[in-house]
């Protein structure tokens, strides 16, 4: 009797410890926490590797792959960019070769951006109660500048996949000015005189140029 005890009060325990760390677990998936863990890791990161950024620049691109591109909705962010009139004139293939191409643009755009880093303090804004309920949430975030500068204000929107189930990030804006709608204004007359595939080979050109460091 004393030893079914023991088994269904182990039992039990164990219920009770997969429950709280599947709690944990899925707290930890929420846009907000991803933000914050996301951001913690890229900075600490950038800032354990200066002297090799400064030996190569380029080094920049891989920790953006690494620690970024995992958890960018690149298909979903591309297709955004491009714009509902301008993909109806647009194959399936097009589409698709077009994907990577996009996603080595925005690597090297960060990577670029990176540069700019100089310990600067982030604040992270918690959404309201009930913001990452659904399938969208939108995360602000303020870039507190040294000195006498302004704060730069960035909102990042993630997306729940239908596939995964996961939170990917879609758009980025800053200082209220959405960057897929701002893709957008700008490739749309390259893609009226040169298709996808112009546009492409414009993007491509420009994701292998290498970084510089900013002075």
């Amino acid at each position: 009797m004393l030893i079914q005890k023991c088994r269904t009060l182990l039992h039990k325990t164990l219920i009770l410890l997969t429950t709280l760390v599947s709690v944990q677990a899925f707290a930890a998936n929420t846009p907000y926490d991803l933000t914050v863990e996301i951001s913690d890791k890229l900075f600490k990161r950038v800032a354990a590797s200066q002297d090799q950024i400064k030996q190569n620049p380029n080094y920049l691109k891989t920790i953006v792959r690494e620690e970024l591109m995992p958890y960018v909705d690149v298909e979903f962010s591309a297709l955004l960019s491009i714009g509902n009139r301008n993909l109806e004139k647009t194959t399936k293939e097009q589409r698709t070769s077009f994907f990577p191409v996009f996603a080595q643009y925005i690597e090297h755009t960060y990577a670029q951006v990176l540069t700019m880093y100089k310990d600067q303090k982030l604040e992270i804004q918690k959404p309201r109660i009930n913001d990452e309920s659904g399938d969208k949430s939108a995360i602000n975030v303020k870039i507190i500048q040294s000195g006498k500068e302004p704060p730069i204000n960035l909102t990042f929107r993630w997306r729940k996949t239908s596939k995964t189930e996961k939170w990917l990030v879609y758009d980025m804006t800053a200082e209220g000015q959405s960057m897929t709608k701002v893709k957008q204004q700008e490739w749309s007359p390259i893609i009226a005189q040169q298709g996808l595939e112009g546009l492409s080979k414009i993007l491509e050109k420009d994701a292998q140029r290498s970084i510089t460091l900013s002075k």
